[in-house]
């Protein structure tokens, strides 16, 4: 067998594994080296299986408003341990795609653990052997971060969330992002107790204050209870639960709990700081528009550069570097606008400016619009849904979508496009409506709710 290739990959999650099917595709002889499974996070211990678990979670309202339809279900029960063995069954599923994608081009897949030895070699901690490549990809991704607190040891991570035998009677979640409200999401729509706790004043800093406020309100009406401006000092065992000291002053029992701090680029101990790569303060790997480190045969992808920690920036990037390097069409990947979906209950749906950020720039028309979803209007359910739109004046092109309710993601998804296009406010008004949707409200807004000139809010 030989060591020498066209391309070393070192990770095969979402992004490493698109460069190197897709470098293959174009002739390149290519290795892929992963020591745990292949997929990454988003497949193995991330956005699948979180969905996964965020569709059983969401029965719970579906039971609730059932009777209104006609539906006698019972008293409804829950089994986790089924939960778990069938998303374990779909994520081999997918995992065995993933490595018959990279086989069928000619891709060798190489179960060990890599050091960067220099700007042209690899080393596999396992056997020894030594590789040669005229270009490496690091697309290694993030892992969770966890404080250093005392205890430490007690608390969980996403990672481990997939894997529990059982499920807590109470969860105390630290964190205010994506995955903090995702799992307050699962784990109260699975019976548990569960409560946030977080440093800041709202959740999802940076979103729009509109979502941040709707979600915040559908959480708590769902029965997560919010903690904030509150860290956690440290945890001691005490019995079967988990004692929670708290920066007020308060200390709680929980049945587990979870850290939901962000997530660090995955770096140590690769070896890459020796070899001469740049990295940045929280360990990202630095590179140019086209994925390039500071070691011209280097290159990285995905979490592990920290520009945007999302799977699709990663397929991108990933299939934006084999491009450049394998197929003569240098491509930088524009990653000025990213949409986001938080599979939260409430959902979330965002792309462009917040109305904050859109304040900033000039003259704004501002539309919002708040509804009871269709599906809940024959029951009690009071939850609301908000769809609001950001404007230039008079008609002029769209800045911002955000979509707080039932498909927000899916909504948002096919909003990205025509603001890629630059498209008016006139361009949307142009679209027939298509009802009854939730959808049809964004292109049947008549006058704004409010505008801001010479940036004051009128």
């Amino acid at each position: 067998m030989s060591d020498s290739y066209d391309l070393v990959v070192i990770g095969a999650g979402s992004g490493g594994v698109r460069a190197a099917r897709i470098a293959a595709t174009y002739g390149a002889k290519v290795a892929i080296i992963e020591e745990y499974r292949v997929g990454g996070t988003c497949v193995i211990r991330g956005c699948v299986p979180k969905k996964l678990f965020v569709y059983a979670s969401r029965y719970k309202d579906l039971f609730e408003i059932a009777p209104s339809f006609g539906w006698d279900v019972g008293t409804p029960s829950f089994d986790w341990a089924t939960l778990v063995a069938n998303k374990d069954k779909e994520i081999a599923r997918l995992e065995a795609a993933y490595i018959a994608g990279l086989e069928k081009p000619g891709a060798e897949i190489i179960r060990d653990r890599a050091t960067v030895t220099g700007p042209n070699t690899v080393k596999l901690q396992k056997s020894g052997r030594e590789l040669t490549a005229r270009t490496i990809l690091i697309a290694t991704g993030a892992r969770p971060f966890i404080p250093d607190i005392p205890g430490k040891e007690l608390g969980i991570s996403s990672n481990e969330a997939f894997h529990l035998e059982a499920l807590p009677h109470s969860i105390l979640i630290e964190g205010g992002g994506f995955i903090s409200v995702e799992f307050a999401t699962i784990f109260a729509g699975l019976g548990v107790h569960t409560t946030i706790v977080y440093r800041g004043d709202r959740l999802l800093r940076g979103f729009d204050e509109d979502l941040r406020v709707g979600l915040e309100a559908g959480l708590v009406a769902r029965g997560v209870k919010i903690i904030h401006q509150t860290n956690v000092l440290g945890l001691r065992r005490t019995g079967a639960d988990i004692t929670v000291s708290f920066s007020d002053g308060v200390d709680a029992p929980f049945g587990a709990v979870m850290f939901a701090t962000g997530r660090s680029p995955n770096t140590a101990g690769l070896g890459l700081e020796a070899a001469g790569v740049e990295l940045a303060w929280d360990g990202a790997v630095v590179v140019d528009a086209y994925s390039r480190s500071s070691i011209a045969s280097i290159y990285a992808v995905g979490d592990v550069t920290n520009r945007a920690q999302l799977t699709p920036v990663a397929i991108r990037e990933g299939h934006a570097f084999a491009d450049t390097v394998f197929g003569d069409k240098p491509t930088a990947v524009d990653h000025s606008l990213i949409g986001e979906a938080v599979f939260a209950e409430p959902e979330v749906g965002t792309v462009g400016l917040a109305e904050h950020d859109a304040a900033t720039q000039g003259d704004i028309d501002v539309y919002v619009t708040r509804f009871r979803p269709m599906i809940n209007t024959l029951s009690l359910k009071s939850d609301r849904m908000m769809i609001k739109l950001i404007t230039r004046p008079d008609g002029g092109q769209v800045l911002g979508v955000h979509i707080l309710g039932p498909g927000a993601a899916e909504i948002i998804q096919m909003a990205a496009i025509p603001l890629g296009m630059q498209a008016t406010k006139a361009d949307f008004d142009r679209a027939m409506a298509m009802h009854p949707t939730a959808a049809e409200e964004l292109v049947t807004f008549k006058k704004p709710s409010y505008v801001y000139r010479n940036g004051q809010k009128q």
